[in-house]
Parts: structure tokens; C-alpha cells; sequence
């Protein structure tokens, strides 16, 4: 009965646009359930909760399954999110992933780590979690998110603060190993042909940022050089159609040595890599 009820479910995200309907449909059905996506089979067809086909209609409407969830998941971790935070993206894992190997190399007892921007706090956590010594700092600006922030963090090791991402953390200058930001990146010209999901419910604040996308990275390159030790690493997340351009902002001129970029798990360019050059 409820796997029948799945393949319905599918078929109807598939044709209201939705990008992975099989994906969404289970996900959905092991929420509303109570089970995980690998139970649904021992779900009876007299369990069966009429409820699943409201959400299946919120996600038909291009709402994202996190929102209806209350849910996220990124790389080890399950976060908390929902109208007024960005949901994290699988993409931006990759980029979490090379920064720990980054901040391994760097044979630093205890690396001190900034996340710029941190939103629903999931890159901030993620480094807390895999790089146990490390000290990590975390800064947002709008109040929407950091109300899921804060319940992300709480119990964390992570030290969050409230403040523009262009200003933070003045106490940490020079100190730091590792700056790493999924800033927003979109430019405003792209705007209609940005995914629903994300233009009608993740904030404008975390998505757009002046004609080219690349406004507040420019800015953020100022910050990051501010807050690096000589020699630490700068992580930035840029749209694939920005590989070309990111790197060009951390240039040797402004205090920067092997800018760089990287590619996602799809081999699309999705972030920038560059080092404090060394006096």
C-alpha cells in the first residue's frame, strides 16, 4: 500500500518540476511515518497516514521537503531549518571537505577556523565535529537565521556570533588558519531563473549579491586577508559559471599566493582556494 502510495507520490513531483521526485516522495513518506526511508516497506497498509498526501501537495508547490521536515542533513550532521535560513546544499560539502584536509596538513595543534556566513551554522559544525582540536568561530547577520543557528550550535564548540561578516571577529586579526564562507553568490540579473526552492523560500540575504553575484566576495577577500595568519587558507563557494572569475579577485597584488580554483563531486567549478602570502 505505501510503496503503491510512493510511486503515486512520484509521479506527481515528477510532473510538477520537481527536480529528484523518487528522492522527495520517500523522504517525505519515512517523515510522515515516523521510520527511516530504508523502513518503508515494514510500514502496514492500516499505519497508513492520510497526512502524507498534504505534504506530497506542499512539495508539489515547490516547497523544499527541509522546510516540511524541519530537517537537513550535511555530511554527519542533522540541523535544524526553515523559513528565514538557507538550507544547506550537498554541493557545499565537497568544499567542507577539502578545508579539513586543508586545515590537516597544516600539522596545527589547535587550528583556529572562521566561518563567514554561516547561515543554518552547518560548515561551522561540520569542522567543529571533523577537526576535534580545532577552535571554531562563526558569524551571521540576520536575526530570521540565527534563530536556527542557535539551536544548530547549541552543545557545540562552536562560538557564534551576530555581526556583518565584513567587520567580524577584529580580536582574531592575524590569527587565523582557515577562513571558509558559502557567501551569497547569485547575480541579481539570474533572478527568474533561479530554482523556486530557493527564490520563494530561502532569504534574498543569502542568495544575491549585486549585478555580477561576486559583490560581497570582493568584500570578504578584504576580511578573510584581515583575519589569516601568513600562510592560512581562504575558502570560498562561488555558482559553477564563476570558476573563471573567483580567483581572480585573490590576487598576489592584494596579498595572495595559489589562488585556485576547485571542482564539485559533478566537476563543475564550485569554490575558490587561495593563501596568505607570506611576508
Amino acid at each position: 500500500m505505501l510503496l503503491a502510495e510512493v510511486a503515486q507520490a512520484t509521479q506527481r513531483l515528477a510532473d510538477a518540476g520537481v527536480p529528484s521526485p523518487r528522492t522527495d516522495a520517500e523522504e517525505l513518506a519515512a517523515f510522515v511515518h515516523g521510520v527511516k526511508r530504508g523502513e518503508l516497506h515494514s510500514v502496514k497498509d492500516s499505519d497508513f497516514d492520510a497526512r502524507y498526501w498534504e505534504v506530497i501537495a506542499r512539495r508539489e508547490a515547490r516547497e523544499p521537503v527541509q522546510h516540511i521536515t524541519g530537517r537537513a542533513y550535511f555530511r554527519y550532521l542533522e540541523l535544524q531549518v526553515g523559513p528565514g535560513v538557507f538550507v544547506p546544499r550537498p554541493e557545499t560539502e565537497s568544499v567542507v571537505g577539502w578545508a579539513i584536509d586543508a586545515v590537516r596538513a597544516m600539522d596545527v595543534v589547535e587550528p583556529c577556523i572562521v566561518d563567514l556566513c554561516t547561515g543554518s551554522g552547518a560548515i561551522a559544525l561540520a569542522l567543529a565535529q571533523e577537526v576535534p582540536r580545532s577552535r571554531v568561530h562563526a558569524v551571521e547577520l540576520s536575526e530570521d537565521a540565527l534563530r536556527w543557528t542557535r539551536k544548530n550550535v547549541e552543545g557545540s564548540r562552536v562560538d557564534l556570533r551576530q555581526g556583518n561578516a565584513l567587520t567580524a571577529f577584529p580580536d582574531l586579526d592575524g590569527q587565523v588558519d582557515l577562513v571558509i564562507t558559502n557567501p551569497p553568490y547569485i547575480p541579481l540579473t539570474e533572478w527568474e531563473y533561479v530554482a523556486p526552492e530557493a527564490r520563494d523560500y530561502d532569504p534574498d540575504m543569502a542568495l544575491f549579491s549585486g549585478e555580477d553575484g561576486l559583490d560581497l566576495i570582493r568584500g570578504l577577500e578584504r576580511t578573510a586577508h584581515r583575519l589569516l595568519r601568513p600562510g592560512g587558507v581562504v575558502v570560498v563557494e562561488h555558482a559553477d559559471t564563476q570558476g573563471g572569475q573567483v580567483p581572480w579577485i585573490f590576487t598576489e597584488e592584494r596579498g595572495w599566493a595559489d589562488a585556485a580554483d576547485h571542482p564539485d563531486l559533478n566537476n563543475r567549478p564550485r569554490f575558490a582556494t587561495a593563501r596568505k602570502a607570506l611576508p
